[in-house]
């Protein structure tokens, strides 16, 4: 592997972690990436009718309040975010 094939590489990796924030980058923390993965979860699920029926369906309630669920859940979806250490 050369020095130009390294470098093209990163560059791919950066412009796709620019592109699409789920990627993440170099300085993203485990309770980010975390809450990436839940929201995403989340919105996918809302926006797909069959699995929002689903878990209707599962859990006994309308649709409805199903998405606002969901929707509520997204807000803080991993729970409130660990206090940093700043030095």
């Amino acid at each position: 592997m050369q020095a130009s094939d390294r470098f093209n590489i990163n560059s791919q990796l950066e412009h796709l972690q620019a592109k699409y924030v789920g990627t993440g980058h170099a300085d993203l923390n485990r309770f980010e990436w975390a809450v990436n993965i839940q929201r995403d979860s989340y919105a996918s699920y809302i926006g797909h009718y069959p699995m929002l029926a689903f878990f209707a369906v599962a859990e006994n309630e309308s649709i409805g309040r199903e998405r606002y669920n969901f929707m509520q859940k997204m807000l803080l979806p991993c729970g409130l975010p660990p206090e940093r250490e700043d030095d």
